[in-house]
């Protein structure tokens, strides 16, 4: 005998029936954690109970037997995960870090500053320079030949801010960046997208027939890869930034040498463009950040980056996650890096599409500080197209 099947209008009846009863039930849980937070108030407990927490889970996934054991398990750690915050807000839990943002906030002058000593990697010409000159209106620029020297040069105090690519929207994140960032105190103030166009330079006279090694830094030549393919006969050499590929290329006794490299190099080291636009993509852009050592948030902030760690554990990043997803936070960039020192664990950079003034980012700043014992906030920021 065949199985009936039930129209699909009917069952979503019933589900909607079994909804309002899951909200009912949810509002009746929310109203007495409310009584529990005055609870622990009184008594001086903490807000979260680990081993409660996990008898709950351990007798949650029996209730839900085999089949749902892992959808309760993640279902009613959102539950409680939302529960913990609820009680937080009614008892006003300060954060350290929100503190922070608000002295920030009142001492931070109205207007981004129109010049600034100004940290770059690289050269006279470099794409970080031009990234500095679109942030501010007449940068003091000094260029460092690393960029854990940029990072340096704004530890001693030699500049005010630090101009670093952090990604490209065709060869990824520069990973270089997001590791030293683990090491070294700062803040990001604003950021900025630059559109990228690599041309390829060599010495007047200079064919390109004549061309028998590309200097470049990494990224750009991954961003090269369909010339590359092209041209098999040419070796391909990543230097440590793409003016300096195009002054080594100016200064070397060779004539069949070329460098991938920005149209300001051109006329700034007597090169001629061979070819223009080498890029793979047309719509190529790199987003540089600039720090400082100071926090300073500006008017309009709406973006916010922070580092956090999880721990080795089953769902421990769900549990991360869960919580933006819970207050409606949108994540628009994750990044993992390894710990240097702890074998199988990661670092995770996270951009959330979020207004400083916020009261949900207070809400899930204060949360973190207590989920997780890596949480650094790294600035909240505006970003502009350049």
């Amino acid at each position: 005998m065949e199985k009936e099947i039930i129209p699909i209008e009917t069952l979503r009846e019933k589900i909607d029936t079994i909804d309002k009863d899951i909200v009912r039930l949810f509002k009746e849980r929310m109203d007495v954690a409310s009584l529990v937070a005055d609870y622990k108030r009184e008594k001086g407990l903490p807000v979260h109970d680990p081993v409660r927490e996990r008898q709950l889970l351990t007798k949650i996934s029996a209730l839900a037997g085999n089949e749902f054991s892992d959808y309760s398990k993640v279902l009613y750690s959102t539950i409680l995960s939302l529960s913990k915050s609820y009680q937080r807000a009614l008892l006003g839990v300060e954060s350290d870090v929100y503190d922070k943002i608000t002295r920030a906030l009142d001492e931070t002058e109205k207007i981004f500053p129109e010049t600034a000593r100004v940290a770059c990697q690289g050269v006279e010409g470099a794409y970080s320079g031009i990234a500095a000159g679109r942030l501010f209106s007449l940068p003091d620029i000094t260029y460092c030949p690393s960029f854990d020297s940029v990072f340096d040069a704004l530890d001693k105090g030699e500049c005010e801010y630090g101009v670093l690519p952090l990604e490209n929207s065709t060869a990824g994140s520069v990973v270089k960046i997001y590791d030293l960032m683990m090491h070294h105190n700062f803040n990001i103030v604003r950021s900025v997208r630059i559109k990228i166009d690599h041309c390829l330079l060599a010495k007047r006279g200079t064919s390109l027939q004549n061309i028998k090694e590309v200097f470049s830094h990494e990224q750009a030549i991954n961003q090269c890869s369909q010339f590359i393919k092209e041209h098999p006969e040419i070796k391909f050499t990543p230097v440590a930034n793409t003016a300096m590929a195009s002054l080594a290329v100016a200064n070397s006794e060779r004539n069949d040498v070329a460098a991938l490299s920005s149209r300001h190099c051109t006329e700034l080291y007597g090169l001629q463009n061979l070819i223009s636009s080498v890029q793979d993509q047309g719509n190529n852009y790199t987003r540089f950040i600039c720090i400082s050592k100071k926090l300073e948030i500006y008017p309009g902030a709406d973006k916010t980056t922070i580092m956090a760690a999880t721990g080795d554990t089953p769902g421990a990043l769900y549990q991360l996650l869960s919580l933006f997803f819970a207050h409606g936070i949108n994540i628009t960039k994750l990044e993992s890096r390894p710990m240097p020192t702890r074998d199988f664990e990661y670092i995770f950079y996270l951009d959330l599409d979020v207004s400083i003034y916020s009261p949900k980012l207070k809400t899930v700043l204060s949360e973190l500080e207590r989920y997780s014992g890596e949480f650094r906030y790294l600035g909240s920021y505006t970003e502009s197209v350049g």
